[in-house]
């Protein structure tokens, strides 16, 4: 169709509402979840109606640096993740529109990288509004971050259960998040 031409519409015309909106971030090492808690959090992004799932694994330098554990290569969860995601896609096929991507940012750094430039490269790639899925143990510490109050009025948290304790800043910013309900 030639888009110099005016084009006509009946009077009252809307166009149809978008279905799908935003991007839920899965942010953590991918060392401890397991498969069905990654159904889980797939199940959570369709109920919210999400049109992106982004699985973002962290560098081990960046994860040495948070919590002091030791993780698998980065690579290796990197592998586990992207057979996790052809398992689930051949398995189910279209997730109703869901498209799960796996960032591979920090691999392509090599080395730690801030939780500020991680969510700047996320909000700079996905469509939003945001939802970062945390473990309970990844929000408090998230909230620990200087630049957590930045972030928190950007985005919104989706927590995988209730942490049996809370950061204050979790908990003066309690509006600001939920957590995923097993339904």
């Amino acid at each position: 169709m030639n888009r110099n031409l005016p084009q006509s519409v009946p009077f009252g015309y809307e166009p149809p509402a978008e279905r799908l909106k935003g991007t839920m971030i899965v942010y953590d090492s991918f060392q401890q979840l397991s498969n069905g808690e990654l159904s889980f959090a797939v199940e959570t992004a369709e109920k919210l109606r999400f049109a992106k799932l982004v699985l973002y694994p962290l560098h081990e330098e960046t994860i040495r640096r948070m919590t002091k554990e030791t993780v698998l290569p980065y690579h290796k969860r990197l592998d586990r993740l992207h057979d996790w995601k052809r398992s689930v896609e051949a398995e189910q096929g279209d997730i109703g529109g869901l498209s799960i991507m796996v960032e591979g940012f920090e691999g392509k750094r090599k080395k730690y990288t801030p939780i500020d430039s991680a969510l700047r490269h996320l909000a700079d790639t996905y469509p939003s509004p945001y939802f970062l899925y945390l473990t309970p143990e990844m929000a408090n510490l998230f909230a620990s971050y200087s630049s957590f109050e930045e972030w928190i009025v950007k985005l919104r948290l989706v927590l995988a259960q209730m942490p049996s304790g809370l950061h204050p800043k979790l908990e003066q910013y309690r509006h600001r998040w939920d957590v995923a309900l097993d339904s």
